[in-house]
């Protein structure tokens, strides 16, 4: 149950955010890990750096899209959707040209801007049908 409202909290944090706080250090995430693979190549930096770009952008996607169900099933429902954005922007940079560490970054900011906006246009919904 302690869980189940820590995730909630944490998930009302990341939506709520009228500041676009979360997009901000979802960029910057997708800097850092870009700057990983480039130069730093820490495997312990990439993989913090992913989990918490991962998470901020599950949420996002979970909210938007799934927001009537429980906040577990939101979250797996989210990552679901996470991969699939991955794969349709990297499989748009596949076919445009090839995938390469440049492109890649692109990628995660074309799905961090994604994630942020139907998060963004979910509210902006709610609000207009109050």
């Amino acid at each position: 149950m302690n869980d189940a409202f820590r995730l909630t909290r944490v998930e009302k944090l990341i939506v709520q955010d009228k500041r676009l706080s979360f997009t901000l250090v979802s960029y910057v995430l997708v800097l850092v890990i870009y700057a990983n693979l480039n130069v730093v190549q820490s495997p312990i930096l990439g993989v913090a750096a992913s989990s918490v770009f991962f998470l901020i952008d599950v949420v996002f996607l979970g909210y938007a899209f799934f927001e009537r169900e429980e906040a577990f099933f939101r979250v797996m429902l989210g990552i679901i959707a996470l991969v699939l954005v991955l794969g349709f922007f990297g499989w748009l940079a596949v076919i445009i040209y090839d995938l390469d560490i440049f492109r890649f970054t692109l990628v995660l900011f074309a799905t961090a801007t994604f994630s942020s906006f139907s998060s963004k246009m979910g509210r902006i919904r709610k609000w207009f049908q109050k």
